[in-house]
């Protein structure tokens, strides 16, 4: 995996709009305004939201991913290397969980997921 196929992943989500909100050149994809991808200047992974604390802290003790820096304790950066179906999972999982946070009203504007 690279930054190339994590853009690629994050292009394919529905509403989902790529930006780079502190200069320099990263990535941070978002869904109705809020980020649920970054991947950082180091380009050694992309980090994710996951469901709670504990979620993060179990794949991080598993070697999945490790703690996202600068990030809610709730995130976790995964690296371009860990496997693949892994990566589109969390991906899109981190999507999803944000998605569900926004307001109906914006929902409402954003495009189905199928």
């Amino acid at each position: 995996m690279n930054r190339d196929r994590v853009n690629a992943i994050c292009r394919s989500l529905p509403g989902a709009e790529l930006s780079d909100p502190w200069g320099g050149g990263h990535d941070a994809w978002k869904i109705g305004g809020k980020m649920f991808a970054c991947i950082g200047t180091a380009n050694d992974g992309v980090s994710v939201k996951t469901p709670d604390i504990e979620t993060a802290q179990m794949l991080i003790d598993a070697g999945i991913g490790v703690k996202a820096p600068y990030f809610h304790r709730s995130w976790i950066r995964l690296p371009f290397d860990c496997d693949k179906d892994e990566l589109q999972h969390r991906l899109a999982t981190s999507y999803d969980l944000v998605r569900a946070s926004l307001t109906k009203k914006i929902q409402a504007t954003l495009p189905p997921r199928t």
